[in-house]
């Protein structure tokens, strides 16, 4: 992915090695076409699927289907943490509908065009709205899928955990917190622990805009006291409190809202 660079046994260890990191990607294909611009990896970190916008409801799979205004209507229900009535709203709109056909028609349409955008080498695990099932449909021979998976990346171990834990919002890829410990007790000790959700620390699971804490997971908290990776990496709060502090020796980074800004978090060594 990088320009002209020297050639030789020794080129990388001259130069280096860098590795872009993006979560959160909702939809931003135009921008997941250049993610890797310079870099010798791209690590994205889930979330590809836009459901629905939450800065501009007239974008993703629900306005889509459903329009603007009621987009509105279920952002408002859910910020407000009323989620009972939300699900009610939102089964008098799916009420004569197929609601799995026409998701999943959505859902494989944004995938076939943001695989397509994925530069060549990725390493990808999914997020709490992705759909696990089809990714080996979309990811191509560039892109390899990784969840309570390791792969080594110019020298560094990189461990990768998808997905997200259960929560009211039911989002497609939810798993149990024992399912979820068992992926990150798998890893073993890596450089970079690679995630979607972050660890389960106040600063780095409240979202500011939102006005709530998301989920974040004590397995991967615990894992960084036992194992004290360099980095810790993950997205899934759009507008945390704190994007980035240190836990004993582990930088620990939300790489951002990709969606929203269109820039990597870039890493190098």
């Amino acid at each position: 992915m990088r320009g002209s660079q020297p050639h030789g046994p020794d080129a990388t260890a001259a130069r280096g090695t860098r590795v872009h990191v993006v979560s959160d990607v909702h939809g931003n294909t135009e921008a997941l076409a250049r993610a890797g611009d310079g870099a010798d990896a791209l690590v994205c970190l889930g979330d590809l699927v836009l459901f629905l916008d939450y800065a501009d409801h007239s974008r993703g799979i629900f306005p889509d289907l459903f329009g603007e205004a009621n987009a509105d209507r279920i952002v408002e229900l859910r910020t407000a943490r009323r989620f009972e009535e939300a699900r009610a709203f939102g089964r008098a709109l799916w009420a004569g509908r197929d609601r799995d056909a026409a998701i999943l028609g959505a859902v494989r349409k944004q995938y076939a065009e943001l695989f397509a955008a994925m530069p060549t080498p990725t390493y990808a695990t999914y997020g709490n709205v992705d759909v696990p099932a089809l990714w080996p449909e979309y990811a191509g021979h560039g892109t390899t899928v990784l969840d309570g998976e390791r792969v080594e990346i110019g020298g560094r171990v990189f461990g990768f955990v998808g997905g997200g834990l259960r929560t009211p919002m039911n989002t497609p890829y939810e798993i149990g917190d024992e399912e979820y410990a068992a992926k990150v007790e798998a890893l073993g000790p890596v450089d970079v622990l690679c995630s979607h959700i972050p660890p389960e620390v106040p600063e780095l699971t409240y979202d500011t805009v939102a006005r709530r804490f998301e989920r974040g997971s004590r397995a991967l908290l615990d894992a960084i006291h036992r194992t004290r990776p360099k980095y810790a990496l993950f997205g899934h709060v759009h507008q945390p409190l704190v994007r980035r502090m240190r836990i004993a020796a582990t930088e620990c980074v939300n790489v951002g809202h990709f969606a929203a800004t269109g820039r990597p978090w870039v890493l190098e060594w």
